[in-house]
């Protein structure tokens, strides 16, 4: 089945939109003060933050763009739930900055975990819009059951991240990227693989 014009535009929009914060993410980056490689390393939260949230950035897109293969038709509710995810996703950049100066202070990384419990609550209603209406066929009862699963299941996990880490920043920030590695394949486990 070809996709809508609607269908093709919503996915070019969301595109440009991570193409967007994947270059305001890195346009953030400041070199050291003093040109020694001492200097550089002493950015280490910086640049451990950066990188962690390039790589998140690139698997939320890679998630958003399996989910979206499965869009049949454009509808005002698929449009609006995508536009509460892309502005979920918009926070990251803020959230990886804060981070970042602040050294992976407890704050600052408890909002990283709460932007992406809101990542994953927007992608959680991105499921329902695309997957629920599907045929048996098309997606398996056992694959949408995994794929509940594993967005319950991490949204719970991003949730108590952000409280872990007001005690234990980099506990919490761990537990982000655990919760994320587990998204490092799109496809729910059992799932036949789309072109």
């Amino acid at each position: 089945m070809l996709p809508s014009a609607g269908l093709e535009r919503l996915n070019a929009f969301s595109d440009g939109v991570f193409a967007v914060l994947i270059t305001v993410l890195v346009l953030e980056l400041r070199p050291p003060e003093i040109p020694t490689f001492a200097a550089l390393l002493g950015l280490w939260p910086t640049w451990l933050s950066y990188g962690v949230s390039y790589l998140f950035i690139a698997i939320v897109w890679a998630n958003h763009h399996h989910l979206l293969r499965h869009a049949t038709e454009m509808s005002a509710r698929l449009m609006w739930h995508n536009f509460a995810h892309l502005f979920s996703v918009s926070l990251l950049p803020l959230a990886t900055a804060w981070m970042a100066v602040s050294e992976l202070s407890p704050q600052p990384v408890a909002f990283y975990a709460g932007v992406f419990f809101l990542v994953n609550l927007t992608y959680i209603f991105l499921i329902r819009e695309l997957i629920e209406p599907l045929s048996a066929d098309r997606v398996p009862p056992s694959v949408r059951k995994v794929m509940r699963i594993r967005a319950f299941l991490t949204l719970c996990l991003f949730g108590l991240a952000a409280v872990v880490a007001l005690k234990s920043p980099i506990i919490g920030l761990a537990v982000c990227c655990c919760c994320l590695a587990v998204y490092l394949r799109p496809e729910a486990p059992g799932s036949r693989s789309q072109g």
